[in-house]
């Protein structure tokens, strides 16, 4: 089942009255049933300049939803994406994780698709060219969609071609009649972060050359669940999805799932390789084992959904009891690192500078600054050096491997890291071996 069983009362109160009811994004049903509501919080990129403090800061409820005729989970749009995308904070290339999932991507992809120089390659929200750049050597042509500026002009720095623009049917006819039909189109974790998702995915499939195949990696359902990574859960991404979602939403749009991966990024994703209905590429068994192993799991169940709820309560009081405790022995701790699905965790938390001192990040766009709703302020990473806390909260504990290896000698002064999710785990560098 998508979760162990909980009591009869908290799956009653997860229901969300019809009063709540909004229209699905993909199938325009209704939505009347709760997955898990996370209270009010502002929007998890808005960070703050220190003349920002004293104004008015907007929040909007953190509640997500599932419709229980395709059982796409998902948050109402109470935000337009031009609001969100325009300016944004979050840089890809500083995950050197991240850039190397990346090129080893799309050295794999050539070989797979037998990529050239007569190729065309796009990469839907191309952030700052983290990925596109490792094509350039390959010497397949490239060119990159991103709707935020600032990390588009870093993109054009790095001689990546990269239009200013949000993607849809509209951009994908104009391109079509300039001859620039895809034989790839790539879109990591962006899916997620489109609140018009059959608009989006009608223009991947008008774009798409009669051979060429779209890659979407986005985090998998399953693993938010069984790994209760409420976190990623904010309103920059307004949809979450399974491989069930995602099959109805191409088959909507004339196009078919082909192969589909499991692969580990951002806490347990998937890569879904899909192509035109009529295309010649078969449909590989990962694709029709994963999709009954989620019907058997409940996936198509609308009563496992609502379960998610109560173990999403329970973690809230596990970190804030431990925090509670570190803080009452003298404890200093510190944040590292400044994500999105960090800032929901503070928020729905209420885990502020009463807890953490400050946090830090890699990231020289958001150095002075500080976290939406909480404001918490955050530092350059050399301030957990001068100030030498007792533990370290990673906040983006998707990378805990990466900041644990690079900070590892903060357990010459004794601290520990502290991961939130799935529980709460306290991990001593010390105890590490090479």
């Amino acid at each position: 089942m998508l979760q162990s069983p909980m009591t009869a009362n908290s799956h009653s109160q997860s229901i969300a009255s019809k009063s709540m009811q909004g229209r699905c994004r993909l199938c325009n049903g209704a939505l009347e049933k709760t997955f898990v509501n996370l209270g009010m919080s502002p929007l998890c990129e808005s960070f703050l300049t220190a003349d920002q403090l004293d104004e008015m800061e907007p929040f909007y409820p953190l509640h997500a939803l599932v419709c229980d005729e395709c059982f796409l989970v998902q948050l109402k749009e109470y935000v337009k994406p031009e609001h969100i995308f325009t300016e944004y904070a979050y840089f890809s290339s500083y995950s050197t994780s991240w850039v190397e999932h990346a090129r080893r991507y799309c050295e794999m992809i050539k070989g797979r698709l037998r990529l050239g120089a007569n190729s065309l390659v796009y990469e839907i929200a191309s952030n700052d060219g983290y990925l596109l750049q490792h094509f350039l050597p390959l010497g397949v042509p490239v060119e990159g969609i991103e709707p935020a500026a600032n990390v588009a002009d870093v993109a054009r720095g790095k001689n990546i071609p990269t239009l200013v623009e949000f993607f849809g049917l509209g951009l994908a006819k104009k391109l079509v009649s300039e001859g620039k039909t895809a034989d790839l189109i790539i879109g990591n974790n962006v899916l997620a972060q489109v609140p018009d998702l059959n608009d989006f995915t009608a223009g991947m499939a008008h774009l798409l050359a009669p051979h060429g195949v779209i890659t979407l990696e986005f985090p998998h359902l399953e693993q938010l669940i069984n790994e209760n990574q409420f976190d990623t859960i904010y309103h920059e991404h307004f949809s979450y999805f399974s491989l069930v979602t995602i099959d109805r939403l191409a088959k909507r749009h004339g196009l078919k799932v082909f192969d589909v991966e499991q692969i580990a990024t951002h806490g347990g994703s998937l890569r879904v390789y899909l192509c035109l209905a009529n295309a010649a590429h078969a449909v590989s068994s990962n694709v029709t084992e994963l999709l009954a192993h989620e019907r058997g799991s409940g996936f198509e169940d609308i009563g496992q959904y609502a379960r998610f709820a109560e173990q999403v309560h329970h973690t809230k009081r596990q970190l804030l009891s431990f925090l509670i405790d570190c803080r009452e022995k003298g404890a200093r701790i510190c944040g590292y690192g400044a994500p999105g699905k960090g800032n929901t965790l503070l928020n729905y938390c209420g885990i502020g500078t009463d807890f953490l001192d400050l946090t830090v990040d890699g990231n020289p766009y958001k150095h002075g600054r500080y976290t939406p709703g909480m404001h918490i302020p955050i530092h350059a990473v050399s301030a957990i050096d001068e100030l030498r806390p007792d533990y370290l909260l990673i906040l983006p504990w998707n990378l805990k491997n990466e900041i644990v290896s690079q900070m590892r000698h903060v357990g010459d002064w004794g601290c520990k890291f502290i991961v939130p999710i799935p529980c709460v785990e306290i991990i001593d560098p010390r105890e590490l071996t090479s």
